[in-house]
């Protein structure tokens, strides 16, 4: 049998039906805190619980194109602001009972972008909010999200150890006291001003300097603070790496 004729003659009901989704952590920061996009469910299963934004991928969609466009339906970006949002796959999730309607296995997406605009609800969601991510622990989240959520937060806290990932959480140009806020706000812990302007200028194309200054100096005065933007590294070296991690490598 030839390609053609084994093609026309395919059943593909021969085999169980499974749907896919596209389920997309989006990050942000608002008020100097980490911000993760949440939907609520307007519609069984789950109903009123809390949930990422995302949805079944279309027959004429790739999952990366799906991401982008639940996206797009619950923040209203759209043109060349949404082209802006850092969005890569983070993994794939198919348990058999990770959903009660069908076997569906979901492509997780992580995105983040610095100043996402307010939550505008879908029409498969009765609300959608940036909800700060330290209060994550006290809110029950439908399906699996809550395993989706931890892995895109541990996916995005590893990748600003060895990429410069974290200059897309900010406007193209800006000081190092704002990419060390951007650190802290990530990792959730304080760092070493001094130190951790000393790492970032010793790792070659991290970043680079604007020759330009702050229109004002700090809140407490002082001189103004330069203006960097991101260089052409892909990758750190050395590693800008987490505290607790620095402790165990030496």
């Amino acid at each position: 049998m030839n390609e053609q004729d084994f093609l026309a003659s395919y059943d593909p009901r021969a085999y169980p039906a499974v749907a896919v989704t596209a389920d997309v952590v989006a990050l942000t920061i608002r008020d100097d805190a980490l911000h993760l996009l949440l939907i609520r469910r307007a519609e069984p299963p789950y109903a009123g619980h809390w949930a990422l934004p995302g949805g079944f991928v279309r027959p004429d969609e790739d999952p990366a194109t799906a991401a982008r466009r639940e996206l797009a339906e619950e923040t209203g970006l759209g043109g060349e602001r949404l082209r802006r949002v850092h969005m890569e796959q983070l993994a794939s999730y198919g348990a058999p009972e990770r959903d009660p309607r069908m076997r569906v296995v979901s492509i997780a997406h992580l995105a983040f972008a610095p100043d996402l605009p307010d939550a505008t609800a879908g029409t498969d969601a009765d609300e959608a909010g940036w909800v700060p991510v330290a209060e994550l622990p006290g809110r029950e989240l439908a399906f699996d999200h809550r395993r989706i959520v931890d892995d895109g937060l541990e996916r995005a806290r590893s990748k600003l150890e060895y990429t410069p990932l974290a200059t897309r959480f900010l406007t193209p140009e800006f000081t190092i006291g704002e990419l060390r806020t951007v650190y802290e706000t990530v990792w959730g812990h304080p760092l070493h001003a001094g130190n951790f302007h000393r790492k970032v200028l010793s790792v070659p194309g991290f970043v680079e300097s604007t020759g330009a200054n702050t229109e004002r100096g700090g809140s407490r005065g002082g001189p103004r603070a330069r203006l960097y933007r991101a260089g052409d590294a892909r990758l750190l070296h050395p590693a800008l790496l987490r505290p607790a991690r620095e402790e165990t490598v030496r």
